[in-house]
């Protein structure tokens, strides 16, 4: 019986020390995304077993974009919604950005220990490090890792798991500072029909 106990102990642990935050490591992040004014670079997305390329942007507050190379497809936040735009029906669908996990990387401040986001888990590995997060207390809407290379620190991918349990994974690459976007890049140039959906008031 009593081995039975030390070993229900030992998982217990385990799991504990697993699900560990490292504050440094989420200090590291934090200081990190707010230094971003605007990135743009390669993306290589995998979502149910699909794979997609393209070119992504950011600029802080509130605006990315992803220009998928071989669909017709792109996905823009203008700094209030996101579109999910299929120019092959020229049709939009909007979801506000404060409903997205991508929404947590473009705010205006950037508060990863005592705003709405919850770091649930971090992950110190050799050349990287990753946090896990979620929206504080509802842990049913879904979660997303963010990676990063450690040295110099920068951002290395994304990857979002919805309340389904469907995950998308997103890895970038050549990503350098840019902030001279066109005056309308974060803006779509045309749709026909929208559908919107209604969502939580996930981030800022």
């Amino acid at each position: 019986m009593k081995k039975i106990i030390m070993m229900i102990c030992c998982i217990i642990a385990s799991f504990a020390a697993n699900a560990a935050v490292d504050k440094n490591l989420v200090q590291n992040a934090e200081k990190y995304l707010n230094s971003i004014s605007g990135l743009q670079g390669n993306f290589v997305q995998t979502a149910s077993g699909k794979t997609e390329q393209g070119v992504f942007s950011m600029l802080r507050p509130g605006r990315v974009r992803l220009d998928y190379r071989n669909a017709p497809i792109q996905l823009i936040a203008d700094g209030k919604d996101l579109y999910f735009y299929d120019k092959s029906l020229d049709q939009i669908t909007t979801v506000p950005l404060t409903s997205t996990p991508a929404g947590i990387l473009v705010r205006k401040k950037i508060d990863l220990q005592n705003a709405d986001i919850n770091v649930s888990e971090t992950f110190n590995n050799k050349n990287t490090f990753s946090l896990k997060m979620n929206l504080r207390d509802q842990e049913g809407l879904g979660y997303m890792v963010v990676n990063f290379d450690k040295k110099p620190i920068k951002l290395n991918s994304w990857s979002v798991t919805d309340a389904t349990g469907n995950e998308t994974d997103v890895v970038f690459s050549n990503l350098k500072a840019k902030t001279d976007f066109g005056k309308n890049y974060f803006q779509l140039s045309r749709h026909k029909t929208a559908s919107t959906n209604s969502g939580d008031d996930f981030y800022d």
